[in-house]
């Protein structure tokens, strides 16, 4: 017997039941069109992205993830009412704002005017999805009755689901109206390093002018790595002739502590700066504008020599940074922003490298896999060329792909690893401002430490020592030392040290020191200047490196069908860099 034809009780409850049922289905159905279309409202440096919780409670939230932590607002309602996720993101147009120096919070902050018209166009927006989408619902429904019974809907169910559908977006209106009103709040919470930040106020106040505090703390941490190597570091390790020292950096998200890093070439006697990618959080070039970064770079006085990371670009085309990174006089790109590899020769040294892939906002998904097109390319371009001294990558799944390197570099884990031939370098700013804490349960903030390294490399090209420098607590205030290590060149390149034995046992008298203008090495002879250029094959003289040696930078030709009858052969391009340790005749051109 059907259940609305037999008692009238039974009768009413059923068709209660299919009532409240399609009101379910209407209201779900009104959810699911704000999450499948979102409303995005716009202030003049702000854009927000607004969904609705499907779970209606009499205490609901509005949900802002950022990325930095999550602000949760609670509020409390007199009746059943939806939540709120709301996704907050910085417009472009904020950092035009901020490229133009001190910017002040109250500048950054909506007005109430722009606050109460993106009210309006957020609730018009859920509005009207909200209804479309219950609409879609309440017809579907009706047309799944035509066609099931074969003929048209009785009046009764056309009567029941346009109440329903009056009574949810009425409903669903009103209860968000009454519930996300000041006077209905209930409680803020936040996490992640954005609620530990909030209860540490003032703390990232200055980040610049803390770097610039602690570089008498480094000048004195260089000062005792020194002593102790004279102390307890064999000779032939702590006073070898040196033909070229290098500063590893990585990491450097978008924290300005160029001061650092300027003491720091200036106390080693660094020749060049490495920078395995990172440089920025958000893969916007008006991040490193407002920070000074490029600035930074220049100050520096030595190339500074690059490949671009993950968070370096917003998309996978994105090459606005490395085109900036390119007007920078020093800075040295390894492949330039058209995606053409490039070899560096510096101080008799071959460099060479390549940019990562994947960008900022990416899913973070089989990370090894997407690096796969980018390593095989360097791999095929290097092919036929001579062995490189020093790879540069910015992931490590990158640097475990390349075929050929003596010496393989890498950063991206902010941690500073030594596996063979690989030099994972850590981050020199601790991680940068943005991801440096790490919320604890104490709810204290905790830093991620701060690492650099230093490679120093013979006269024969071969590395002969790699010294390790972490220390922490630098924008918290209290620099911390934590650890200097040594490391014997002869572990990370052996091959590097059976050539120098073998060079030195074919030619006894030892090469002039780095730089002496008394003992020029006769024109010709391997020793010369005018014997860098093109690297020779080895087997057929030892090669020599010192800063005599001309530094060029030239393009990688382009690979060539086997039988090479139709193929044009590539353009190289030698170009002369413009740095403070090598004497240049001509322009150096990114």
């Amino acid at each position: 017997m059907p259940l609305t034809t037999g008692h009238p009780g039974w009768a009413r409850v059923g068709l209660v039941a299919r009532w409240v049922a399609i009101l379910v289905a209407c209201y779900l159905g009104g959810v699911a069109a704000t999450n499948l279309s979102p409303t995005t409202v716009e202030t003049s440096h702000y854009r927000a992205t607004l969904r609705l919780d499907p779970v209606p409670r009499h205490t609901p939230t509005l949900h802002s993830p950022t990325i930095v932590g999550d602000v949760d607002l609670a509020f409390t309602s007199p009746v059943l009412a939806p939540g709120l996720d709301v996704a907050v993101s910085v417009r472009e147009e904020i950092t035009d704002l901020l490229s133009r120096g001190p910017v002040s919070v109250r500048a950054l902050q909506p007005t109430d005017e722009e606050v109460s018209a993106a009210i309006r166009e957020a609730a018009v927006g859920l509005g009207w999805r909200f209804g479309l989408g219950a609409a879609v619902v309440a017809l579907a429904m009706s047309i799944a009755v035509h066609y099931a019974r074969r003929r048209r809907p009785e009046g009764i169910h056309l009567v029941m689901v346009a109440s329903a559908l009056v009574v949810v977006s009425g409903g669903t209106g009103l209860s968000t109206a009454l519930t996300y009103q000041p006077e209905r709040f209930a409680a803020l919470s936040t996490t992640g390093v954005l609620g530990t930040v909030q209860r540490n106020a003032g703390l990232l106040a200055g980040v610049e002018s803390r770097a610039e505090q602690a570089t008498p703390y480094l000048r004195n941490l260089l000062a005792l790595s020194q002593a102790l190597q004279e102390k307890f570091v064999p000779a032939d390790l702590t006073q070898p002739v040196v033909s070229a020292r290098i500063l590893l950096v990585s990491d450097i998200h978008g924290a300005n502590q160029y001061s650092l890093m300027r003491t720091i070439v200036e106390e080693e006697g660094a020749d060049a700066v490495i920078d395995t990618g990172d440089i920025i959080n958000f893969g916007q070039v008006q991040e490193g504008e407002a920070a000074g970064i490029f600035r930074g770079i220049e100050s520096l006085g030595v190339p500074y020599i690059f490949v671009s990371g993950n968070h370096d670009q917003s998309s996978p085309t994105d090459r606005a940074l490395l085109r900036r990174m390119a007007r920078v006089p020093n800075v040295v790109l390894l492949q330039d922003p058209e995606g053409v590899h490039r070899e560096l020769s510096f101080h008799g040294l071959r460099l060479s490298g390549f940019n990562d892939p994947r960008y900022f906002g990416d899913d973070g998904e089989d990370p090894a896999g997407k690096q796969a097109p980018a390593v095989d390319a360097y791999n095929a371009a290097m092919e036929d060329e001579p062995e490189s001294d020093l790879v540069l990558t910015h992931e490590p799944y990158a640097a475990t792909g390349v075929a050929r390197g003596r010496v393989l570099l890498n950063g991206h884990i902010h941690t500073s690893v030594l596996d063979g031939s690989r030099i994972q370098v850590g981050t020199f700013t601790g991680g940068g401002v943005v991801s440096h804490f790490i919320a604890t349960e104490d709810e204290e903030l905790r830093g991620q430490p701060y690492a650099f390294d230093v490679l120093s490399f013979g006269p024969h090209c071969a590395l002969t020592q790699l010294t390790r420098y972490t220390y922490r607590n630098l924008i918290e205030g209290r620099p911390a030392y934590d650890n200097i290590q040594v490391v014997n060149g002869a572990t990370i390149d052996p091959r590097g040290a059976e050539e120098t034995r073998a060079a030195e046992a074919a030619s006894p008298a030892p090469p002039a020191p780095s730089g002496s203008p008394e003992s020029p090495a006769p024109p010709g002879s391997p020793e010369s200047p005018e014997s860098s250029g093109p690297p020779v094959v080895e087997g057929e003289q030892p090669r020599t490196c010192s800063p005599l040696a001309e530094t060029t930078l030239r393009q990688i030709p382009t690979g060539s069908p086997e039988d090479g009858s139709t193929s044009t052969p590539a353009s190289v391009t030698t170009s002369t860099l413009r740095s403070a340790t090598a004497t240049s005749s001509g322009t150096f051109t990114p």
